[in-house]
């Protein structure tokens, strides 16, 4: 008796249908986010400028906290593959430049790139985040994450010895986390009107001069 070989099954199709649910649901989030509040978008919504049906959106996200948590993983990484933002190709290739002012100049870049996307989702949190224990929690928790990540160019800076005389690893890490806020990008290109440019090369120009030792800056800034 021949033995009958049985296919694989391949699941492939249902997955990308699934991510790209997903998408159509962050999509509409995002959107619906900026224009309504946190607080003021219920799931029902979503679901509903999403065209994805209401049990779906919470079997794929659980609650409205885990559509925010994945619209903020998507405006921080720029897609939703799930790989950790220091992991990422950009941001290993600036950690490991040996040059301290290219490496500066490489994370200012970074920084512009990733506040492009996620610095109108961060304002709708920061600003939910006084009536809503959830988007209080979520900033916390986004903050945390963004000194953790910041602190490596500091770590990165200090194991180089471009530091200036005086400035330890901790007072670098602080000066990072402050220049790079959402608040200062916004404050700057929503109020003042810069371009993404200017405050590029403001970011990288502002942490040369405040972090590098003299033997490490430029001649000309």
């Amino acid at each position: 008796m021949v033995a009958v070989k049985r296919r694989s099954y391949d699941n492939s199709r249902r997955l990308a249908q699934a991510r790209a649910t997903r998408a159509q649901v962050v999509t509409a989030a995002r959107q619906l986010f900026i224009e309504r509040g946190y607080p003021g978008t219920t799931i029902e919504a979503i679901s509903e400028a999403a065209s994805v049906p209401l049990p779906t959106v919470y079997r794929l996200f659980g609650s409205k906290r885990g559509i925010l948590a994945a619209v903020l993983d998507v405006a921080f990484g720029g897609d939703d593959e799930p790989i950790a933002f220091h992991e990422r190709p950009a941001v290993w290739a600036a950690l490991t430049e040996p040059d301290p002012r290219r490496l500066i100049e490489l994370f200012a870049h970074i920084c512009r790139e990733l506040l492009d996307r996620s610095a109108a989702i961060q304002e709708v949190v920061r600003s939910a985040a006084t009536v809503d224990p959830e988007a209080a929690d979520m900033l916390a928790v986004t903050r945390q994450q963004r000194l953790t990540g910041q602190s490596r160019v500091a770590q990165a800076l200090a194991g180089r010895g471009a530091l200036a005389s005086g400035t330890d690893q901790s007072y670098a890490s602080d000066v990072i986390y402050t220049l790079m806020a959402p608040e200062v990008y916004r404050i700057l290109t929503v109020e003042r009107g810069w371009s993404g440019e200017q405050y590029e090369h403001w970011l990288a120009k502002a942490l040369r001069l405040m972090l590098l030792g003299a033997a490490t800056k430029r001649a000309k800034e």
